[in-house]
């Protein structure tokens, strides 16, 4: 099981997200299925087979999330430095070839969104840009080609 790291607020929204799965989600679910079953033959019944598809995507979202709770370490927000780039600093980038600036907080992969400007720790912009300090360059292959960023600023 690998580990993952995450801020203590990331963990509580996990954790009430499971909460919501299970008292929630769950018994509705079984309801619908009670109620489709009380609808005669499960054979040629589409809502019976609807509601067990759910089920089941439900059950594994919440076998998934329990894993990651299982797996969660806090990280120590007091520790995060701004000398390199790391999980929890936020960094201003230079696209070199385009000039474009961009900036993204680096979090754990169940904390991203890119909306919110939040970079997943495991996507390949941010494995090229860890450890690197101000006015470093890093060169990262993504699936359009390779593309080149410059640190421009670290924070918190």
């Amino acid at each position: 099981m690998a580990v993952t790291y995450m801020t203590a607020d990331g963990y509580k929204k996990l954790v009430e997200e499971l909460n919501e799965l299970e008292r929630i989600q769950r018994p509705a679910i079984s309801k619908q299925i009670a109620e489709a079953r009380d609808k005669g033959d499960l054979s040629e019944n589409a809502e019976y087979d609807a509601a067990k598809e759910a089920q089941g995507m439900l059950e594994m979202k919440i076998s998934l999330l329990k894993e990651t709770i299982a797996s969660a370490r806090m990280i120590d927000e007091s520790k995060i430095n701004t000398n390199e780039v790391q999980i929890l600093t936020r960094v201003k980038l230079k696209n070199v070839k385009t000039g474009q600036l961009m900036s993204y907080m680096i979090v754990s992969e169940s904390e991203a969104n890119l909306k919110e400007g939040k970079l997943s720790v495991t996507t390949p912009i941010a494995k090229g840009l860890l450890g690197k300090k101000i006015g470093e360059k890093a060169t990262v292959t993504v699936p359009s080609g390779v593309m080149e960023f410059e640190v421009l600023e670290i924070s918190l």
